[in-house]
């Protein structure tokens, strides 16, 4: 329900089972997730009843994590070198009508096994008495980073969305602070600051109602964190507005509670839950997708899926290749060139070059690659397979990246370059995919041999138009993006 920056300082110094490589693994069941937070190396994130998950990765989530207080619809930020949770008591008809409150308490750390683990006593920040138009659950932070001020979001289909401002160095409401009314007809609010813009990130459609919910994400946006709102046709969501951000797809449903967390330069993702995952025998669960931008827009973009693509660069528009002699296809012209022919017969399709008609020319061992104008040849189709029992990031799974119907898989070198090496589990033959803000994707070797650890800095690089290589992540640079084509 707010903004991360993962490695970053913040404002104020700061039993796995078949699972589809789209889902978090592990054992992600959480309802109203929290925005995620990094607290020594690991992950987080809070629910409703007053647990929650953990990573180690942001890729495999398991319980364990601990919020006193129960309640609903959690949302926790690191605040210096401490961290906020806020929470709802009762509303929203949880044992209480609309009678709700609002609470924040703190924490030096999140993990419940460190002896610096101790929650502060809740206090209250705001209520609702559940005769008015409003219902005090539902919370999400803001910690303006051109200001420094820190707002709070809250309320449920039950009434209005309002807005509180809170203090940043004690967690209590802002003495003298009169609540503002900022939009109806969503609940599970979140507020973040992009680009000049504030963006309101509401809840829409019915919830708690497993394979049944219509939960819905979506968004407006204003100048002022004060509002108004506006969507992408001009609609106040004080008056019903809001553009969508992501909705049901993949057999799974109800996406609600966004929280937004930013990577790296260019790399967002976004974080909610599922309603009903079918294929999890429809419980709710964790998910985790891409956050990309379009003229100012946010949407929720795709993790790559199994199949054969053209790997092509964004640099020039050439496509990754092995580098091998160009077998030149024996189909004679048809038609001349253009010129109109009597009593000629129907065309006919030329049906593509096969592997078996050019594989024999290859060299045998490793091979290097290179970049070259796609021309639907053997040698430029990569089998790209996420295999998400091999583990991942918190942007998504692992991935192997093969030429179609061989063992040729891309292969980072010690020496910072690629080529396609026979597959034998190498970790250096497993690949980071994620998609940058922008639509684009980078693609980063998990580990480069030599080096110690993760590859947390090098990617697959377009150093000129036909020589791709490994250097350093530059969001700034089209060397290092790619896109997939599916042809």
């Amino acid at each position: 329900m707010k903004t991360k920056y993962l490695g970053l300082i913040s404002f104020i110094t700061c039993q796995l089972s078949f699972i589809p490589a789209g889902a978090q693994t592990g054992a992600p069941y959480i309802h109203d997730p929290s925005t995620l937070a990094e607290c020594e190396g690991k992950y987080y994130t809070f629910g409703t009843g007053g647990g929650g998950l953990i990573s180690d990765d942001g890729w495999s989530w398991h319980s364990g994590a601990e919020r006193p207080g129960g309640g609903a619809a959690p949302d926790v930020m690191k605040i210096g070198d401490r961290y906020l949770c806020i929470y709802g008591a009762t509303g929203g008809g949880l044992g209480g009508g609309h009678s709700g409150r609002i609470l924040t308490m703190w924490n030096k750390t999140l993990d419940p096994k460190s002896p610096d683990f101790k929650w502060t006593t809740a206090v209250e920040v705001c209520s609702s008495d559940g005769m008015e138009d409003q219902d005090a659950i539902d919370p999400g932070l803001l910690l303006d980073p051109t200001t420094g001020r820190l707002w709070a979001s809250y309320g449920t289909y039950f009434g209005t969305i309002r807005l509180i401002e809170l203090d940043p160095t004690t967690g209590y409401r802002v003495s003298g602070n009169k609540e503002k009314d900022i939009a109806i007809d969503c609940e599970a609010t979140d507020l973040i600051y992009r680009n000049g813009w504030y963006y309101l990130l509401g809840t829409h459609g019915t919830c708690c109602d497993g394979v049944n919910s219509t939960y819905n994400i979506v968004v407006g946006r204003s100048r002022s964190v004060e509002g108004p709102y506006i969507d992408n046709v001009g609609r106040d969501m004080y008056h019903g507005g809001g553009r969508m951000v992501v909705a049901a797809g993949d057999r799974k449903t109800g996406a609600g509670h966004f929280g937004r967390t930013i990577v790296d330069e260019g790399v967002e993702i976004m974080s909610f839950h599922w309603e009903a995952d079918f294929d999890m025998g429809g419980r709710s669960t964790l998910a985790i997708r891409p956050l990309l931008w379009k003229n100012d827009w946010p949407y929720a973009g795709e993790q790559i899926k199994d199949g054969v693509y053209e790997i092509e660069s964004e640099r020039r528009g050439y496509a990754l290749e092995l580098a091998v002699d160009f077998v030149r296809m024996n189909v004679a012209r048809q038609g001349g060139f253009g010129r109109p022919q009597q009593n000629a017969a129907p065309p006919q399709p030329v049906a593509n070059q096969t592997l078996a008609e050019v594989q024999g020319t290859w060299p045998e061992g490793d091979v290097p690659v290179r970049c070259g104008d796609y021309m639907f040849r053997p040698h430029q189709r990569w089998q790209v397979t996420p295999v998400p029992q091999k583990g991942g990031t918190i942007c998504g799974p692992l991935y192997e990246i093969k030429i179609e119907g061989t063992n040729r898989a891309l292969t980072a070198t010690d020496n910072l370059e690629v080529i396609a090496k026979d597959y034998a589990g190498l970790p250096e033959q497993l690949w980071r995919i994620e998609q940058l803000t922008d639509g684009t994707f980078r693609i980063m070797p998990y580990v480069i041999p030599g080096q110690q650890g993760k590859n947390q800095k090098y990617c697959l690089y377009s150093a000129a138009d036909s020589t791709p290589t490994l250097a350093v992540y530059d969001f700034q640079s089209d060397n290092s993006k790619w896109n997939f084509r599916n042809h």
